[in-house]
């Protein structure tokens, strides 16, 4: 054509020419037919035959078979199949299909099910409109009924352990259409699991199905919530056979509160006076950040009076004697009467009256006190935390097995207070872990410490916990949201423990923020964007199998079974009775302590 041919010429293959009496008689040779000029419409035909020979060409052939109910109904499906091919046949000079009907139907279904070529109805085309007519779906494709998988998932490796080996089940693993359960050996789960994920991803979903398996092999347990659904679904699951086993510790009930007393300690183990006042210490530090708020000053009084009302726990040794111990100077000549320490002692009587100007006694006391009044002021809180005796015993609850669930429900209680127990009953149980030194290692049983958003309930001794505690058979499963919740005025303490200790991780739909640090963790299997766009109920998990690390995969996971609302009441209506005190009783008790020490020196005490 771009020698002057027509197409059709070109087509043929030779140009036509002018054929006369002069040719026919041989005397003269025949004129050529004068050259062809292209119009416009056959240019963009030599156009386009260019730019099709330009790229790989591939013989082809194309099938259109459809079934149905009804012979209609699938001649009906036919027919809107191949009107799908009519777009391409739009254009007068390009390619275009021809429908054919094959004389035998059998021979054309034969050749679609075992891809036979047909050689006589081939046709050349070449990649771009193979990309045309058949493409693999891409994610801005708007095809309808094509169920989209949003991230990619992995197999679970070979080596993880099934229900005849495994602990407790985490769920299963979803790869291909085959699916394999994923459970967890009792041994692995002494290096904890940490969960992270947006919310709404499953964190609370995963804790409860776990907890439940729990209850029902006989574990111990101990579940710390602060939004109070979670226990309530674990009481309606609780089995017969461990009803007595259970402790609902619900500070919302104000008719019949629960002690806890923040500076009880157990005499047998003289070290605990020591780690009770240090936690403390951190409590209030990561409640008002005493970096800022409080200063050596506020700890060196805070510290010493602490000491000296542990010294005679008969006269009162909770939070309510502490305000007292500082403002009152006949109850602190009492309780120095009675204190055993001597540097505390001498610091009472011979630096904190002698002090002046801003370290001065008259100074601290509504400095300390301030920080106290929330707590020792409210109504919700008084009768908990001035109980002088506990209502239960954390080391005694992880020896027996007991099923231990906090309801720390901020919407009954406030942030405030729910944060000061929770990290108050968390230093208690890592405590209880550590006086296990006392007992033989094989006598230890495992008790297993749920913690929902458990970046409110720790401070910076949670390194410890997750470096030391698998050795006293403490096992740790902690859920937050993201990573800069455990990063607080550039201390990152509680986030290296976490990323140094932990063996299992579950992660799903995490924010880009986090995507760095995780990405390095999942790759070379799962990148970044898989983590952001987990589909719904699936975990990307990086388990220890065996002290192990196994290869990332993909993990779903079941949900707990509903619990039975009665037999949630009936637990609840159990544990206050067995374990709570009458509020009367309990503010008539702490008036009754409140007289001790008054006129001291007149011989009244």
């Amino acid at each position: 054509m771009k020698q002057g041919m027509t197409m059709s010429e070109a087509i043929a293959g030779h140009k036509k020419s002018k054929a006369g009496l002069a040719e026919l008689s041989g005397l003269k040779e025949a004129k050529e037919a004068p050259e062809h000029r292209l119009s416009p419409l056959e240019e963009q035909v030599v156009q386009g035959l260019e730019e099709k020979a330009s790229k790989a060409g591939m013989e082809v052939c194309v099938r259109a078979v459809a079934s149905g109910d009804t012979a209609e109904r699938a001649q009906a499906t036919l027919a809107n199949m191949l009107n799908a091919f009519a777009e391409y046949n739009v254009y007068e000079y390009g390619n275009s299909f021809k429908k054919t009907v094959p004389r035998s139907k059998t021979r054309l279904v034969s050749g679609f099910i075992e891809r036979v070529f047909d050689e006589r109805m081939r046709g050349v085309f070449n990649a771009e409109e193979m990309a045309s007519l058949w493409h693999l779906p891409l994610p801005w494709t708007e095809t309808p009924n094509i169920q989209w998988l949003t991230a990619r998932r992995g197999p679970a490796p070979v080596n993880v352990p099934g229900p005849s080996e495994g602990d407790i089940e985490l769920g299963y693993n979803l790869y291909r259409g085959s699916r394999t359960p994923v459970w967890m050996k009792l041994e692995d789960r002494e290096r904890h699991m940490y969960l992270i994920g947006k919310s709404g991803s499953g964190k609370t979903a995963t804790i409860a199905q776990l907890a439940v398996q729990d209850i029902r092999h006989g574990h111990g347990l101990a579940v710390v919530d602060p939004h109070g659904d979670l226990i309530e679904e674990l009481l309606g699951n609780i089995p017969p056979e461990r009803v007595d086993d259970v402790i609902h510790f619900d500070p919302a009930d104000v008719e019949r509160p629960m002690g806890l007393n923040m500076l009880e300690y157990d005499e047998r183990y003289p070290e605990q006076k020591t780690f009770v006042v240090g936690e403390m210490l951190k409590v209030f530090d990561k409640l008002y950040d005493l970096k800022a708020t409080g200063g050596p000053m506020f700890e060196q009084y805070m510290r010493n009076a602490m000491i000296l009302v542990m010294d005679d726990p008969a006269s009162g040794s909770t939070l309510m004697e502490i305000p007292r111990v500082l403002a009152d100077e006949e109850f602190r000549a009492y309780k120095l009467s009675k204190c055993k320490t001597q540097v505390v002692k001498d610091f009472w009587e011979k630096e904190a009256q002698k002090a002046g100007g801003e370290a001065s006694l008259a100074n601290m006391v509504p400095y300390i006190t301030s920080k106290l009044t929330p707590f020792i002021a409210n109504d919700v809180m008084r009768p908990i935390i001035s109980q002088q005796q506990s209502a239960f015993n954390v080391r005694q609850a992880m020896d027996e097995n007991k099923i231990l669930l906090i309801n720390l429900s901020k919407g009954k209680i406030g942030d405030l207070n729910a944060e000061l127990l929770g990290l108050v009953l968390v230093s208690k149980i890592q405590m209880a872990a550590l006086s296990r030194a006392d007992m033989a290692e094989s006598a230890r049983k495992d008790f297993m410490l749920y913690i929902d958003e458990f970046q409110n309930f720790v401070t910076d001794s949670v390194a410890t916990i997750l470096s030391e505690a698998r050795k006293y058979k403490l096992d740790l499963v902690i859920a937050h949201q993201y990573i800069g919740q455990l990063v607080k005025n550039n201390n990152t303490l509680i986030k290296d423990a976490v990323f140094g200790n932990v063996g299992t991780m579950l992660v799903s739909r995490i924010g880009p923020e986090d995507v760095e640090t995780f990405e390095k963790i999942f790759a070379p299997t799962f990148n970044g964007f898989d983590l952001m766009n987990s589909d719904k109920l699936t975990w990307y998990c990086k388990m220890i199998v065996d002290n192990s690390q196994a290869t990332p995969f993909t993990l779903n996971f079941h949900f707990a079974p509903r619990g039975n609302r009665e037999r949630m009441e009936q637990m609840k209506q159990l544990s206050r009775l067995r374990y709570g005190r009458d509020r009367e009783l309990v503010e008539a008790e702490l008036q009754e302590r409140s007289q001790i020490g008054g006129g001291f020196g007149m011989g009244e005490y």
